[in-house]
């Protein structure tokens, strides 16, 4: 009896909500070398309305088979929208595989939370899937990502969002961040211009260190915001500048029924670097937190 050939990878592609292994198996197949394993495995349609925790479960299980037949294999991951949220629970189950990883992809993957989804379940209160979807995984990420070369890939069409996902929720620290034009949210799955992208990171996985400047700075204090949601750039144009920051940052705010509850950060060219909102709950922590910037700035 000769013993079983170990590939050099395990490609796990893990479709998201409403879909199923078709699509984005065919493009991870169409990566993939002679010493590559695919596993695209569809969940079911119906579970992917339902919790999170059952899906996460069978993809966990599904990787702990394979890794038992194939222990020598390093793994390669790739998730589409909620595809990348589930990867991210089941690598925080399993920090011991870690080591094994040589990277994670993820594709429009609300990371920081899909603001559709706050919008369905505003108060948290369990409407199918959407609190699953809503849930603000940047921490877990961020945590993945100091040990797993990353990468997030995000469609803008025009409006900071690929349809689904705002561009905002795709981005977290220590991942690399790519930014493509004009792919709608669901097509993103089988485009084969994700191919060039995705090889050019596998032939140089690393951690990337976090920027430490005055706008990073900003953003994150913003995000830390009770109730705050990562937002596209609808209504930016009806915003109006509140104040200036050092280095020619700004930031821009809109009102809905007298209350603040659209903020942006603007660089000293005037293009968006962040946007988020809060509901009705938290404008009061949005003006106060903002009261707050101004005063640390001498504003």
């Amino acid at each position: 009896m000769t013993d079983k050939i170990q590939p050099e990878f395990l490609f796990f592609a893990q479709h998201g909500w409403s879909d199923n292994g078709k699509n984005i198996g065919q493009l991870a197949q169409t990566m993939a070398d002679k010493n590559t394993l695919v596993f695209a495995p569809s969940l079911g349609l119906l579970n992917t309305y339902w919790r999170i925790a059952s899906l996460v479960k069978q993809v966990e299980n599904l990787a702990l088979q394979t890794m038992s037949q194939y222990p020598e294999s390093q793994l390669k991951i790739m998730g589409h929208s909620m595809g990348g949220l589930i990867w991210l629970e089941v690598l925080q189950r399993h920090p011991e595989w870690w080591q094994k990883v040589h990277s994670l992809v993820v594709i429009g993957s609300p990371i920081g939370g899909a603001d559709l989804a706050r919008i369905v379940d505003p108060f948290n209160i369990g409407i199918g899937i959407a609190r699953d979807l809503a849930k603000n995984r940047r921490p877990i990420a961020e945590k993945i990502a100091q040990s797993i070369p990353t990468l997030s890939i995000a469609s803008d069409l025009g409006n900071g969002s690929d349809g689904m996902v705002t561009i905002e929720a795709t981005k977290f620290d220590y991942a690399q961040f790519v930014r493509v034009q004009g792919i709608p949210h669901a097509q993103m799955r089988r485009d084969l211009s994700m191919i060039p992208l995705i090889q050019q990171f596998w032939s140089q996985p690393q951690v990337n260190t976090p920027p430490s400047d005055l706008a990073t700075e900003v953003i994150q204090y913003i995000r830390n915001i009770p109730g705050m949601t990562d937002s596209n750039y609808n209504l930016l144009e009806r915003s109006q500048k509140m104040f200036d920051l050092p280095q020619n940052i700004s930031i821009r705010t809109t009102k809905n029924f007298a209350r603040l509850d659209h903020v942006f950060v603007m660089n000293p060219e005037q293009e968006c670097l962040y946007a988020g909102y809060v509901g009705w709950l938290h404008a009061l922590d949005l003006k106060r937190a903002l009261a707050q910037l101004k005063q640390k700035y001498k504003i």
